[in-house]
């Protein structure tokens, strides 16, 4: 084995090894109450807020699934997820700042635990978590794909796909049972610092290998000039698509249970407000190179297909970086998918023993029962993601639109239980019921596409659930309402 061969070995340890001992710190300084291993005790400050917000949400999808939707679409693609995820940040202080309040006043810990106290329905609450848990899902499996595919390009094939995606939630698991919310949030710092610094290193390198970034676009245009095209390749973006995309992200990032837990945990709501001011420019600045390397790979790589496609960053990487390089870059494209996938384990396993384990099993159940269950919960939902993940279903974009469209029928109950005086419960459960059905319905071609109107389904489905809330609230306004 020669020196070039054993460096994305060592640089893999070095930052698992860190990764660790940051875990291991977050361990010793943690009580062992429900309260501080999911929520860090409430005690988050702007600089944790803002890493732990990024890099929870820049996951796989932000390396692999941008890339491989800008060799598939192309430069079209950066707008529409650059500007809409930008848009998120409101939320981050619209809906956060609401629930945070709430959360501290409430002592609230998960996002049901809000829903039920502000619309009093053991029903909605339980229809609530399904949704979250269900929809979360899909896109926690993103991160062990993601996790087999960058191991399996940096090692040139030693270590194979599912061997290298079982190993790292191993890791990840090890450091959430461990320390819980406290070393997640202290990992998401490092493994924010990490995947931005080696994101723009990596566009820099591939850029200067193609002689610079003018050469490199020129080329692409020439081989392929529908990548530039407002339309992307094969018309894919129409204005109403466009729009579709924009909105899907704003109605569902924050409807991520890994997300919508975070509101709770800074000290005050200035955290909230400086992430949003801040979040925006980090995706505008960043998401564009993930997307200019993807396009890039049509000149080494000019005959991919569907989830080979997702492949197309660490494939670039391989080819035009040196191996000390790569190695690197492929590090902080592990810090994204690990940095989301810790948060959605232990957002999911705190969600189910709160308001499952305790609520309907064990409801005397000891403090320290409490944060054992949810400990055990994480290694079970870590076995369900590797076995959904050993058989990728589909490109990395089509299961993160499919999880982000069945998270977003969430947006209106929670807006109303957030902002409006009285809500009837039963319109709520009828909204989330009929736009997870019409999710359905889309998805296996039950309802026609026709009902779509040219827009993605989440525009009708999204509207629909409002309506139904909207007629609730006029037509019942004497039922039980949501308590101010």
């Amino acid at each position: 084995m020669n020196w070039e061969s054993i460096i994305p070995y060592m640089a893999l340890a070095a930052y698992l090894l860190f990764t660790l001992w940051v875990g291991i710190i977050g361990y010793r300084s943690q009580e062992d109450t429900p309260e501080n291993y999911f929520l860090a005790n409430r005690n988050l400050g702007a600089v944790v807020l803002f890493f732990t917000l990024s890099a929870t949400n820049f996951s796989a999808f932000a390396f692999l699934g941008f890339s491989g939707a800008g060799y598939r679409i192309g430069l079209s693609y950066y707008p529409m997820m650059g500007f809409g995820t930008a848009l998120v940040g409101l939320a981050f202080y619209f809906i956060g700042y609401k629930v945070w309040l709430l959360g501290k006043a409430k002592g609230l810990i998960t996002p049901s635990e809000l829903i039920e106290q502000r619309c009093p329905s053991q029903t909605l609450k339980l229809i609530f978590l399904t949704v979250m848990v269900i929809f979360t899902l899909p896109y926690l499996t993103l991160q062990p794909i993601g996790a087999g595919y960058l191991l399996e390009n940096l090692t040139n094939g030693q270590i194979p796909y599912f061997t290298g995606a079982t190993f790292l939630t191993l890791v990840i698991v090890l450091y959430v049972f461990m320390g819980g919310m406290r070393s997640v949030a202290l990992t998401d710092v490092l493994q924010g610092i990490l995947m931005f610094v080696f994101m723009l290193a990596a566009v820099v390198a591939i850029a200067n290998s193609l002689g610079g970034f003018a050469q490199a676009n020129s080329t692409v245009f020439t081989l392929e000039p529908e990548l530039f095209s407002r339309q992307g390749m094969g018309n894919f973006f129409t204005p109403r698509k466009w729009f579709s995309y924009m909105l899907l992200w704003i109605l569902s990032v924050p409807m991520f249970p890994q997300m919508f837990m975070r509101f709770y945990t800074p000290k005050t709501p200035n955290p909230l407000k400086v992430s949003a001011v801040v979040y925006p420019v980090v995706t505008a600045t960043m998401f564009i190179c993930p997307v200019l390397i993807g396009m890039w790979g049509h000149i080494a790589f000019p005959e991919l297909v569907g989830k080979d496609t997702d492949q197309i960053f660490p494939m670039m990487l391989t080819e035009y970086t040196p191996v000390w390089l790569s190695s690197l870059v492929m590090v902080g494209a592990l810090a994204a998918l690990m940095s989301t996938l810790d948060s959605q384990l232990l957002a999911l396993s705190s969600m189910i023993t709160r308001d499952i384990y305790i609520s309907y099993l064990r409801k005397n159940a000891s403090l320290q029962e409490q944060t054992f269950v949810g400990r055990l919960l994480i290694f079970v939902l870590a076995i369900i993601g590797l076995i959904i993940a050993y058989n990728p279903p589909a490109t990395i974009a089509a299961i993160a639109t499919q999880a982000f469209t069945g998270l977003a029928v969430l947006f209106p109950t929670v807006i109303a239980a957030l902002y409006i005086k009285r809500v009837n419960p039963l319109s709520c459960i009828i909204s989330i019921l009929v736009g997870e059905a019409a999710v359905i319905g889309f998805q296996f071609g039950i309802i026609p596409q026709v009902f779509t109107f040219g827009f993605l389904p989440v525009v009708p489905i999204v509207s629909l659930c409002t309506l139904i809330i909207v007629l609730g609230f006029f037509i019942s306004s004497n039922s039980r309402v949501c308590q101010r």
